[in-house]
């Protein structure tokens, strides 16, 4: 026999009985539509594997027990939210038991008293509610924020030996567990379906099959999106299916295919975003690869096309909201709208997108990008605009920067924006932290990687920094953002007083329709030190016909957070060399 250690995790629905007698049809619909929207997902983003369903529960098996606490978290969290406007005796709610022990293995199926011990653990906790074995209480403490209850040794029914019991009585604000409340159904939905293999070869199948899981595993790491699982998925591989009965089908707003195309020593490889509703394209792309690494040109394939994917679904979803009458906005809509005017990058469109950030975490407390992307915009309109530094709005910026990560401790773009907080608090080290771990959490958020490459080029790492922001270019290459790729990178070869390629990057920046005044600004000051005069005048005047109030002290009190004072100093002499007042 097979035997391993895992964490076992055991979910039943309560009253099972009395909702199927009240509305069996609706009950079994509705129990499917949660499984394959939100549990198998979830499921999937922790990392755990459904072993089977049994009847109205599941039994899934991690190889963490921190992953199952997170996921039993989550799940709770999440089910609660999706029921809040059922009736209440209509509700469905779970009770779950984990266990960590030795498990035999048959074929894909587990069994042993690791199984046994956590469905009866299952029995013991309250409806809504998580029970754990000492033994996963043990992996489990100090390492998610929740509080835990010893119940004590309790006698489990077909049970050898008592076994002492925890429950958990407050999942804490910082678990890394649960989602934000956004409810699943007011996110964007999205399937990847099995890319095609159009080699003629069927051993070829498998790479095919690596691409596509590959871009679901990494897709489910962007928090705003709900990515359906690859069980579901894989159900059309080799069907010829109309795209938009599947998007229906699955109950999905957007759908991604490809194909694959192996040929010697190179690989084609198409993919395309596909509008669920109307069956037209969004976005398609095909990448042509030399195939050596066969590994490594999986990872960078799948990270080019989830890095362009993403951005995407925003900037539609975005153009969907401004099409909707104004009383019909909700909380995803607000959030879409502000995003919109913060690309903008203008004064008055960064203060429009605070208030439409606030209100969208009015309506939903728990929306933790809302939070997070307001401390962003706090900090962009000190940076860039007129705010001054005031100690009360960095206070605020911060506040709000923790909510969102308190929120939801595993989104990355939370990470990112409490990490450019704490830059523009002069907290160098405490930016780093969070900027790494945002990219640990999602190694394809291109503006992860340039924050941390802005990040090490304030704290002085310069060479360090310039590889982050080569990086963010490789990964979205087509972004909204992609004006600070290059716009950072200038002021990192400025520092380095490498003027020549500070002047190149800061002219891609200043060339990009939406770029603000600093990329015009590091352009001056390149252009400054290289005594090229009259291009430097031009670039003057270019740059106070888009903020004429720019001067040597604007740029000294708004770059109040770089940490040598002789590269502020040496960025502001450049700007005096092109003829910038005082």
């Amino acid at each position: 026999m097979e035997r391993r250690l895992a964490a076992i995790l055991v979910a039943d629905v309560v009253g099972y009985t009395a909702l199927m007698g009240a509305d069996e049809s609706g009950t079994l619909r509705r129990l499917t539509d949660l499984r394959r929207e939100f549990l198998e997902p979830l499921i999937d983003e922790h990392h755990g594997r459904v072993v089977k369903l049994m009847g109205d529960g599941l039994l899934v098996e991690f190889a963490s027990v921190v992953d199952a606490v997170a996921c039993a978290l989550a799940w709770q969290h999440g089910v609660a939210v999706r029921e809040t406007g059922a009736d209440e005796g209509r509700r469905l709610q779970f009770r779950i038991g984990i266990n960590l022990g030795d498990v035999i293995v048959e074929g894909g199926d587990i069994h042993g008293d690791g199984v046994n011990i956590a469905a009866r653990l299952e029995r013991v906790a309250d409806p809504g509610g998580i029970c754990l074995s000492d033994d996963a209480y043990r992996q489990a403490r100090g390492k998610v924020d929740a509080a835990f209850e010893d119940l004590g040794e309790q006698t489990l029914k077909n049970v050898a030996e008592p076994v002492r019991v925890y429950r958990i009585t407050r999942a804490g604000g910082r678990s890394g567990t649960a989602r934000a409340p956004l409810a699943p159904a007011d996110r964007p939905s999205i399937a990847v379906l099995p890319f095609v293999n159009v080699s003629g070869d069927e051993t070829q199948e498998y790479f095919a099959d690596g691409i596509t899981e590959d871009v679901i595993t990494t897709l489910s790491r962007y928090r705003s999106l709900l990515v359906t699982s690859r069980y579901s998925t894989f159900a059309y591989k080799g069907r010829a299916v109309d795209v938009r009965r599947i998007a229906n089908e699955l109950e999905v707003g957007y759908v991604i295919e490809g194909s694959v195309r192996k040929a010697n020593s190179r690989v084609r490889i198409a993919a395309q975003l596909v509008n669920g509703s109307t069956g037209k394209h969004i976005w398609a792309e095909r990448y042509d690869r030399d195939l050596e690494d066969v590994f490594a040109l999986q990872d960078e394939i799948t990270e080019t096309i989830v890095a362009r994917i993403e951005p995407e679904v925003g900037a539609f979803e975005g153009r969907r909201a401004k099409q909707k009458p104004p009383q019909s906005l909700d909380a995803w809509d607000y959030y879409h709208l502000g995003l919109a005017c913060l690309y903008k990058f203008t004064a008055d469109d960064n203060a429009e997108a605070q208030r439409l950030f606030q209100r969208s975490f009015e309506i939903d407390p728990g929306f933790a990008a809302a939070h997070a992307w307001f401390a962003y915009a706090i900090i962009l309109g000190m940076v860039y605009f007129d705010t001054e530094p005031e100690s009360a709005i960095l206070d605020a910026a911060l506040h709000a920067a923790e909510r969102g990560v308190a929120l939801d401790s595993q989104d990355a773009l939370a990470h990112f924006t409490l990490g450019r907080v704490h830059l523009v608090r002069g907290e160098y080290g405490l930016a780093v932290a969070e900027l790494e771990t945002s990219i640990e959490l999602n190694p394809c958020l291109a503006q992860s990687h340039c924050g941390l490459g802005d990040a090490h080029a304030y704290d002085g790492r310069l060479r360090d920094s310039i590889s982050h922001f080569e990086e963010a270019v490789r990964l979205s290459p087509h972004d909204p953002y992609r004006w600070g790729f290059y716009g950072y990178r200038s002021l990192a070869h400025l520092f380095l007083k490498e003027h020549e390629a500070a002047a190149e990057w800061a002219g891609r920046a200043a060339r990009i329709s939406n770029s603000p005044s600093w990329a015009k600004a590091h352009l001056v000051a390149a252009l400054g030190h290289l005594d090229r005069t009259a291009e430097a005048t031009a670039a003057v005047c270019d740059l106070l016909r888009l903020k004429p109030d720019y001067s040597i002290g604007f740029a000294r009190r708004h770059l109040f957070f770089v940490k040598d004072r002789a590269q502020l100093e040496h960025y502001l002499d450049g700007l005096r060399k092109a003829g910038l007042p005082e």
